[in-house]
């Protein structure tokens, strides 16, 4: 079936274009004209043709249709000059397009640029751009911008608890959002346990994050899609930038390989809090390690008008040791090569190849007791996708993918005089299969539609042996399998539907419906991302995980299109959902199977959110009210009970101030529930020591956190060449003592009594300061 839906979109568009008067095609590319940068999602419309828009793709690629005429064609994008053109449409034609970046305080572009009213007219829904010029200028700890920590700021997204880059997206685990850097997948996005993400600002061009709505071409996540699209850097001139802080600093260069068709980009950073280690006079803080390091490369040709390549990959590794006792390592690499082919002026093809991977070494370095823990995931990914702008009322798109995945769940292995054994876990083979297709279409004025079907299929093949467990976790049966036979297959077929209904130009109701599943699950015991999360693929135990999302929405601009507003409502229903039983054991464990439960899943919520877009003082307010609970027949006697990513009420405020040429403040303010924790109810003593017992699974909540951060920014004078800022900024303005974690442990000074012990992270205010240039 859904091999005939291309065929059956493609009839219904070409049987509407047939019954219209002659229509011809413009297409081509829009670009930076200072830099040569494509851009993604810059919008293009006749002006005497209101519902004539179109929006450039990925590549910067944009095609529409019109019937013949005179008009006049206006192109916009976010912070870029709103460019009008004069064209006589009487043929099919290319037209490149070149936007000049907006020059500051004019407000003749702001002015323009607010009848963009896209947020409203189109279906797609739970989507959010970021903007790197925004996000910049956001306080942020240590003065290391955060696009992790950034998103955490819109409603529906919250995060998994200071000091950490992890996040949850409407009722979500941090594992069920997909990741992609280039097309590739980052597995562990973290720097320094979660304090950072891998995601240097220099080198990122386009952030949006899906957490409704998801469109056809993506799947494998439950909750969310975070697609992250690198700089391909000035096909101009060579250029030079990047930035000196308190604990890190920063590179980029960019320039042509071949002026106007080829470019490169390359960029560095490093912490350095290993070097004021060694200068502290305790041995042991001065034997010790702990940095990070990332690298982002990208290289593009374009032969010509229709035919580019592109060469994109990211290294990134963390190294932490204390002494010569303890070390710890990990990093991701990802490597994608793209070939794009414009066939023609309505049909554009994406080919990609994409090499993914994640892996983590723990060492004990005793030369007595010494010992060498490794674990790794490995993907191998083809994608081939094409656009077809069938008529002005249909963008299809459709393509498949095969991914190829190499888990590795852990070794050990040990110098010849140590206590602990050598113990292997067999690597795990999978593939990973969809097929999809989709249509944009735009029924009528007022009515829009965005709706495909993702075909997933999941392929566990040997070699090795392969077990099932009863809900004890006994096991009941064992086979062992050769190389390249099939174990285990599932096949989930995956709807995605969203319509718009203009009410007029400035408000709308949308609704959407989609269904995702997820075959790679993280397994953990801690509440926050960590380098030795264990990850597994669906098996003969393991279902794939399924997740229905239900939405609706209400959105409305103001002044123009000055002020963004909508309220969305959710829920979405979860099954074979994972949890751990209580002390499980799961690394470097060959039956950690058994270790599991399986259980389903629910979560609703209403979400707020105003923006105000332009203008010398902008920035926005979001509110999430939200319930996210999880039901598992071994653990709190088979009832609902809190998530751990559960929290009731969510706020963030930000605010953005251009006072003048020199000088721009910028805040935020944050506010959560706490998380659901498990706390103990008693306590009992055998010979001498202290054991608690605890109340059902999540049944308390931490304290609430909030924050207040604030930053300055201040432009140096520029010259011909060089530019430079400095930024200023302090994280948690007021000192507050958010919980990071809660001991019990028996009162020093009161017989049989109790006492909890809060550990906070950031309990003062965390200056920081940043000199950045450019030449």
């Amino acid at each position: 079936m859904l091999r005939s839906l291309p065929i059956l979109l493609l009839s219904i568009s070409l049987g509407s274009t047939a019954l219209a008067q002659k229509r011809y095609t413009l297409s081509g590319t829009i670009t930076d004209v200072s830099t040569g940068e494509t851009l993604i999602g810059a919008s293009v419309k006749l002006r005497e043709l209101p519902q004539s828009g179109s929006s450039s793709n990925s590549y910067g690629f944009y095609s529409m249709a019109a019937p013949e005429g005179r008009y006049l064609l206006s192109t916009s994008y976010v912070g870029y000059n709103t460019r009008i053109d004069t064209i006589e449409l009487n043929r099919d034609q290319a037209l490149n397009l070149t936007l000049r970046s907006q020059t500051l305080l004019d407000e003749v572009v702001i002015s323009s640029n607010r009848r963009n009213n896209k947020n409203v007219s189109s279906p797609q829904m739970g989507v959010e751009k970021l903007n790197m010029t925004q996000i910049n200028q956001l306080p942020v700890v240590l003065g290391e911008r955060d696009i992790l920590k950034s998103i955490t700021l819109m409603p529906g997204i919250k995060t998994s608890g200071e000091g950490n880059t992890g996040f949850y997206v409407r009722g979500g685990g941090a594992d069920q959002n997909l990741i992609l850097l280039d097309e590739a997948t980052v597995y562990n996005a973290t720097h320094l346990l979660g304090f950072f993400s891998t995601f240097n600002s220099d080198a990122i061009k386009d952030v949006s994050i899906y957490k409704g709505g998801m469109p056809a071409e993506y799947g494998g996540r439950l909750s969310s899609v975070l697609d992250v699209k690198m700089n391909e850097g000035n096909n101009k001139k060579t250029t030079v930038q990047g930035g000196i802080g308190l604990i890190a600093s920063r590179i980029k260069v960019e320039g042509p390989l071949v002026k106007d068709k080829g470019s490169f980009m390359l960029s560095a950073r490093r912490t350095y809090m290993d070097l004021f280690m060694k200068a502290s006079s305790d041995t042991t803080i001065n034997k010790s390690t702990l940095y990070f390091y990332d690298i982002n490369a990208k290289v593009n040709y374009r032969f010509n008008d229709k035919n580019a390549i592109y060469l994109s990959g990211y290294f990134g590794k963390d190294v932490l040791g204390l002494q010569d006792i303890f070390g710890t390592n990990w990093g991701n690499a990802t490597g994608t090569l793209r070939f794009n082919h414009i066939f023609s002026n309505k049909l554009f093809s994406n080919t990609s190849l994409v090499y993914s991977k994640f892996n983590y070494v723990i060492e004990g370095l005793d030369r007595n007791d010494g010992f060498k823990a490794t674990s790794k995931i490995t993907d191998l990914n083809f994608k081939q996708d094409f656009q077809y702008y069938a008529s002005s009322d249909h963008a299809l798109k459709f393509g498949l993918q095969v991914t190829r995945h190499d888990i590795a769940p852990g070794d050990i292995t040990t110098t010849a005089s140590s206590s602990f054994n050598d113990k292997h876990v067999e690597h795990r083979f999978g593939y990973e299969m969809a097929t999809y297709a989709s249509d944009d279409w735009k029924v009528n004025d007022k009515l829009n539609m965005a709706y495909g079907l993702r075909l997933s299929s999941m392929l566990l093949v040997g070699p090795g042996t392969f077990s099932t467990y009863d809900a004890a976790g006994n096991t009941i049966g064992s086979q062992h399998y050769k190389s390249g036979e099939l174990v285990q297959h599932y096949l989930n077929l995956e709807p995605r539907f969203s319509v718009s209904y203009l009410l007029n130009e400035q408000q709308s109701i949308k609704a959407s419906y989609n269904r995702n599943t997820q075959n790679i699950h993280l397994l953990t015991n801690s509440t926050s991302a960590s380098p030795t999360d264990l990850y597994v693929m669906s098996s003969k135990n393991i279902k794939p995980e399924i997740a229905d999302q239900f939405s609706t929405g209400y959105f409305r601009n103001f002044k123009d299109n000055l002020y963004e507003f909508s309220a969305e409502v959710y829920y979405k229903n979860l099954q074979n959902q994972i949890d751990y039983k209580d002390a499980a054991q799961l690394l470097v464990n060959q039956d950690v199977e058994s270790q599991l439960v399986y259980g389903v899943g629910r979560a609703y919520g209403v979400e707020l959110f105003l923006k105000k877009k332009y203008g010398r003082f902008n920035g926005w307010v979001g509110y999430t009210w939200s319930k996210t609970e999880r039901k598992f027949d071994e653990i709190n006697a088979g009832k609902y009970f809190p998530a751990t990513q559960d929290r009731t009420h969510d706020v963030s405020i930000v605010g953005i101030y251009k006072l003048n040429e020199k000088w721009t403040f910028s805040s935020n303010f944050v506010y959560g529930t706490g998380r659901a924790v498990t706390y103990p109810t008693g306590k009992y003593t055998v010979g001498g020591n202290t054991t608690f017992s605890y109340s059902e699974r999540n049944a308390y909540r931490m304290p609430a956190s909030h924050r207040l951060d604030i930053a300055a920014t201040f432009e140096g004078k520029p010259g011909k060449r060089y530019q430079s800022s400095w930024t200023f900024g302090i994280y948690n303005v007021y000192g507050h003592k958010d919980p990071y974690r809660i001991a019990f442990r028996d009162s020093k000074t009161v017989a049989n009594a109790t006492e909890a012990v809060q550990t906070s992270i950031f309990g003062i205010p965390i200056p920081s300061f940043t000199w950045n240039f450019k030449f």
